[in-house]
């Protein structure tokens, strides 16, 4: 008897341990992403789907203790596969698989915001629209599709009036959902889907109390990019007073089509990937995508891999480069067939100063709009005070429930910047008692101010100004200020700058490739937004606004969205590479002063790391007179020359292509056909020399000829052959090479590199004013 009590025992103990290892499972599933191999469908299956299926439930089988893997989406476009969310030990037993390629697991990345049409030249100072508005009927052919939160339909940004009708080429439609009727859909948003399973699946099931599960945009995000990039005029817009004036897009007759990829954990990769597979297929000309995550190699990264997709079908992609500067090779979406963003600064500002006790003003800025402090009174000035609960680093970050009460009542905190939203922290001084904040940056942020619709009078300072009130509130035992708010003010600063939050280079994946590519307009952009949420975003704010401010490489992206939808139409067969290479070669490096670009966290001149090609000239874009066009071959050599195995590149290209089996210059990163150079030189040499070739379309004059002029930095010395380039004919190609000789100018520690730059000079001496401007960098590392 007992030793049927011990069986029965183990018995019972052995089912457990297969329902733990069985929750086990369930608990690490993952989603992957499965690149397949097209042509290896066996033919007894009909469809890819079926394939799919059957190759997915024979992993399952393989671990049937475990859960059945789960389908997420399928994908027949930008890649050839599907995304499943299974077990690491049914992911493993896919590997297997006939015409299994790649796998890669599913992560999250998050999104990267009147008067930029006038200050990019689009609009003339007495408002008649510029030639390129003209000539590109305002891009009422073009289709911009935008990857984000979803779209607001209502906004008067997405009116229809007067719009022809839409493509015939259109295969897109618009998806029912809660709180998003198909029929709001009309000439102008032709399009709208949302994407979710990826995220489901990561994160549960979505919150419908706080988010639509539709292609309504909750958050603002969206409906800001979209009418960015592609909005209609509308009259008499403003945030809460601020910036009024007429808000338009870059492209305001371009159609719209949304895609919502994100929610509020996050946009993931396989919702993103399922979104390029359909805006392909549905036939958009843009693809504005306002996201990104870390930096990988391209055959992991699924913004690289559906954009890649969209390039091959001739749409031109354009990602912002991320808001994690200025620190060095922060910028994100570095993939040669994305044009990639960053931000930079327009002369319109939104002063709010802080006056002193001593009588001294520190410069500000904000967007409060409620009742002001006191005229010519003086509050009390402190530092924000921990209550019982919390220690004094979290209170100085005036972090939710951190604030003593009876320390804020009727004063003005000051408060540091970092941890948790900006306009959180004036909240959380509000719910103190607080009756004004000041915000200043760390010394990560420089001198970049962001201007926020606070919920209380409060105003953002620089890093240096936030020292000079610290030093103040130490001098005296009863510091005092006030905040005098000034409203809207133009033609103020050195604008353009780069915008401090805006990454920089170099590119951290593939050095040889020049990343960020531009800069737009990205701080304070006003632009529709979302009925469902206040202007700051938070649930506390029951504010309700048609336009909002937005600052961040988000803002940017848009701007060159819309001005390549613009391209499109006024150069139909243009690539997505000669659109870019428009847009880049005839941008500008100088500001208002005529030096370079100064950079908003120095306060110093920027460089190519920061602004790549320059600000963006859209009028001159028109007729660049040279670019550099690419094709997907060249982008396939590209990608031999970084050394990937045939998976891995398949896994980009979704075909089979085959490497030279000796390593050519033509394979080499630098040597990509690309309007930007970067070269980079081992410095356990004391000297050294590189030959980079280009071949260059001419698209202006057909009796043209071109002059190569180069301003090389002290200790380089570069060579152009030929210097002079005679063509007789529009869409003549000619070839040049630059050579590059230079030596270390200082000793450099083992791991660390020194940078110099130049620019190369195409000047149109014989059938026009073209000039065509290229930076180059040269960097030099010392190995370990």
């Amino acid at each position: 008897m007992a030793r049927l009590e011990i069986r029965v025992a183990a018995l019972v103990f052995l089912l457990a341990l297969s329902r733990f290892r069985c929750d086990e499972e369930e608990i690490s599933r993952k989603t992957y992403i499965v690149r397949m191999d097209k042509g290896a469908m066996p033919a007894i299956f009909r469809t890819h789907e079926s394939w799919y299926e059957s190759t997915l439930a024979a992993a399952s089988g393989i671990h049937a203790a475990a859960p059945a893997a789960e389908f997420i989406h399928i994908y027949n476009t930008a890649m050839h596969g599907f995304a499943a969310k299974m077990s690491a030990r049914q992911a493993a037993a896919l590997e297997s698989a006939p015409g299994f390629i790649h796998m890669f697991p599913d992560s999250a990345k998050k999104l990267h915001t009147t008067y930029s049409p006038q200050f990019l030249h689009l609009e003339q100072s007495n408002h008649a629209p510029s030639l390129l508005w003209k000539d590109s009927t305002y891009g009422s052919e073009a289709i911009v599709g935008i990857f984000d939160t979803g779209v607001w339909p209502q906004s008067q940004s997405f009116d229809d009036r007067k719009m022809s009708p839409v493509p015939s080429r259109w295969k897109g439609t618009c998806q029912a959902g809660p709180g998003f009727d198909p029929k709001l859909c009309n000439r102008k948003l032709i399009g709208a889907r949302f994407f979710y399973r990826g995220y489901e699946a990561m994160s549960g099931p979505i919150n419908d109390t706080t988010e639509f599960k539709s292609p309504r945009d909750s958050d603002g995000h969206g409906t800001h990019t979209a009418s960015t990039a592609a909005g209609r005029d509308v009259y008499r817009a403003d945030l809460l007073g601020f910036a009024a004036g007429t808000a338009r897009g870059m492209a305001p007759k371009a159609r719209i089509a949304a895609y919502k990829v994100c929610w509020q954990s996050g946009c993931f990769d396989s919702d993103i990937l399922a979104a390029f597979d359909r805006a392909v297929s549905d036939g958009v000309d843009v693809i504005s995508l306002s996201v990104g995550g870390g930096v990988m190699p391209y055959y992991l990264d699924s913004i690289a891999i559906g954009s890649f997709a969209a390039m091959e079908r001739g749409i031109f992609v354009a990602c912002s480069g991320g808001n994690e500067g200025p620190t060095d090779m922060s910028v994100t979406n570095i993939a040669p067939w994305i044009t990639t963003v960053g931000a930079s600064t327009m002369d319109r500002s939104f002063p709010a100063n802080v006056k002193l006790g001593n009588g001294m003003v520190i410069q500000g800025v904000s967007l409060y709009s409620g009742k002001g402090l006191p005229h010519h009174q003086q509050l009390k000035l402190v530092f924000p005070k921990p209550n019982t609960k919390n220690d004094s680093y979290s209170a100085s970050l005036c972090m939710k429930n951190t604030l003593d009460p009876k320390a804020a009542k009727g004063k003005i905190v000051f408060c540091e910047r970092g941890s948790n939203p900006r306009v959180e922290k004036g909240y959380n001084v509000l719910q103190a008692g607080g009756a004004g904040m000041i915000l200043a940056n760390a010394v990560a942020d420089g001198e970049g101010l962001v201007a926020d619709s606070h919920l209380l009078p409060a105003t953002a300072v620089g890093a240096r100004s936030g020292s000079v009130i610290r030093k103040y509130m130490h001098s005296t035992r009863n510091p005092t200020a006030t905040i005098e708010f000034l409203g809207t003010v133009y033609g103020s600063g050195n604008a353009p700058v780069i915008a401090s939050f805006s990454s920089r280079g170099p590119n951290p994946e593939t050095p040889e490739i020049l990343k960020p590519d531009l800069v737009a307009p990205g701080v304070n952009i006003l632009a529709s937004w979302t009925g469902d949420a206040g202007p700051t975003g938070l649930s506390a704010d029951t504010r309700r606004v048609k336009f909002n401010i937005l600052s961040g490489t988000s803002m940017a992206c848009p701007h060159v969205s819309g001005l390549a939808a613009l391209l499109k139409s006024a150069h139909p067969t243009w690539s997505p590479a000669a659109i870019r290479s428009a847009l880049m070669t005839t941008s500008t490096m100088e500001g208002k002063s005529g030096h370079v670009i100064g950079d908003e966290a120095t306060s110093n001149s920027s460089t190519p790391f920061d602004f790549g090609s320059g600000l963006v000239d859209p009028v001159s874009a028109l007729d660049p007179g040279l670019v550099y066009d690419l094709s997907v071959r060249d982008y396939e050599r590209f990608l031999c020359g970084l050394n990937y195995s045939s998976r891995a590149r398949s896994t980009v290209t979704r075909s089979h292509f085959s490497c030279s089996k000796d390593s050519t210059t033509r394979d080499r990163p630098s040597s990509l056909n690309y309007p930007s150079f970067s070269v980079v030189f081992d410095l356990s040499q004391k000297a050294y020399t590189t030959t980079v070739s280009r071949t260059v379309t001419n698209v202006g004059p057909a009796k043209s000829l071109y002059t190569a002029r180069v301003v090389a930095p002290r200790g380089v010395e570069i060579t152009v052959k030929p210097s002079k380039l005679e063509f007789q004919k529009r869409n003549q190609k000619m070839e040049f090479q630059m050579s590059i000789t230079a030596k270390s100018s200082r000793s450099v520690a083992a791991g660390e590199s020194e940078t110099q730059f130049g620019v190369l000079i195409w000047s149109n001496t014989r059938g026009g004013r073209q000039m065509v401007q290229s930076p180059i960098a040269i960097s030099r590392q010392q190995p370990f």
